[in-house]
């Protein structure tokens, strides 16, 4: 990664973290794979339609530095927190 990519990274992140910030953002983070790396996030939302518009204008996709792709998860399971 360049210095400029990882700058991009760091405003990638700060971008997402209002997400993170008001709980809608489940997961979100790198995945490191054998054929190199991406992002993951989960983002719960009732109006995809503004997802994919907030999607769009984030710093990876507005530098040409990488796209994003949403789709939608119409049920899940999450497990049950562990209590220690």
């Amino acid at each position: 990664m360049s210095d400029e990519e990882r700058e991009i990274m760091v405003q990638h992140a700060a971008y997402w973290q209002p997400l993170v910030e008001t709980g809608q953002m489940v997961i979100f983070g790198p995945v490191l794979d054998s054929t190199g790396s991406y992002g993951l996030g989960v983002v719960e939302t009732d109006d995809e339609d503004e997802l994919r518009d907030f999607a769009a204008g984030g710093p990876v996709v507005i530098s040409g530095t990488g796209s994003i792709d949403v789709g939608t998860m119409p049920t899940g399971f999450v497990r049950p927190r562990s209590v220690a």
